[in-house]
């Protein structure tokens, strides 16, 4: 057993992982996963408080021969989350921070649903939403579909603005500051919502023919951001995970109920398998709700970089057995 685990902080992981390394080793994480040789724990999620929320989730990839668990809990006063990584003879091998780690692995599954599902050669996106993912998520959708024009929406004016002048000066793609929510949709081929909207507020008549659909801020069981009208027109469906998508998809528990689920894929099959369309309609949907392979994936790049770069604090680990219990309390009476 390991005597020592390397702690990475989000200095260190952000240094030795980028996005596009993400979208690489996440999509072989999902091959994997979709070949039956990786699995998922089922997320653990709980709410307490004002919309407070804790969450773990867990993975093994075991022909890699890592698993791990991220767990993490998120308040209105902020949130943090690390990274438990386990080599598959049972030792802790690193604990990292993984707020970096987690916008990482969303953003690139994001890519890759893109990738997967959207059509080819289309390069107009529009992005709803202007929080601290909302960059990333433009990032990873422009490293499969290499933008030329970005449509920038969310109901903050301030804040839209401020969002918009980041991109221009991120990218190099003709941005667009939308005044309303349809200006920012209409006619556009590629559709991110990443939003903490508490209720549905885009409907299918907003959707361009032929676009596709990236659902990726609605991950509590209270959130909607997509009206259920939108399903009619879905010809693909995909989920990165089903069970997290019956468990916490408010969107797709409304639509599917508790059977009929069977036009629902997961990206993992689509990768290994091939994309299978589940329908008639001309839209296609990618929800990503988070899952343990996805964090894997990108922790497993980052330990290994770490160690080849000298690059970590160690952490001792105490051997099991050299701990004694006491059975009583040594406080002095």
């Amino acid at each position: 057993m390991n005597q020592h685990a390397l702690w990475l902080s989000e200095k260190d992981v952000t240094s030795l992982v980028s996005l596009d390394d993400a979208i690489i080793a996440l999509e072989s994480g999902l091959r994997a996963l979709g070949s039956g040789q990786g699995f998922n724990v089922p997320k653990a999620l709980e709410s307490f408080g004002d919309g407070s929320a804790m969450h773990s989730l867990g993975s093994a990839l075991p022909a890699a021969g890592y698993c791990g668990f991220k767990n993490w809990v998120h308040t209105k006063s902020g949130a943090k989350a690390l990274f438990m990584l386990f080599n598959t003879q049972g030792s802790l091998v690193a604990i990292m921070e993984a707020a970096a780690l987690g916008q990482l692995r969303t953003s690139a599954m994001t890519g890759l649903g893109t990738k997967w599902l959207a059509p080819k050669g289309v390069d107009d996106m529009a992005i709803i939403g202007s929080g601290r993912q909302a960059i990333t998520q433009i990032a990873a959708v422009n490293a499969v579909r290499p933008l030329k024009r970005i449509r920038v929406w969310s109901p903050t004016p301030g804040k839209r603005g401020a969002f918009a002048t980041e991109v221009r000066k991120r990218f190099d793609a003709e941005v667009l500051e939308a005044n309303a929510l349809e200006q920012a949709l209409e006619g556009a081929p590629l559709v991110t919502l990443v939003t903490r909207a508490r209720d549905p507020f885009v409907s299918a008549a907003m959707l361009a023919h032929g676009a596709h659909l990236n659902a990726i801020g609605a991950i509590l069981p209270a959130n909607a951001e997509f009206h259920q009208d939108v399903f009619a027109r879905v010809g693909t469906i995909a989920v990165d995970d089903l069970m997290n998508a019956q468990k916490a998809s408010r969107e797709f528990i409304e639509y599917f109920g508790a059977s009929g689920w069977e036009s629902v894929q997961t990206l993992g099959d689509v990768i290994a398998n091939g994309v299978k369309p589940s329908g008639k309609g001309d839209v296609s949907l990618f929800k990503a709700m988070g899952m343990g392979i996805s964090d894997l994936s990108v922790a497993m790049l980052a330990y290994e970089r770490a160690g080849a770069a000298g690059l970590g604090r160690p952490i001792e680990l105490s051997d099991s057995a050299s701990a004694p219990i006491h059975w009583a309390s040594s406080k002095p009476a």
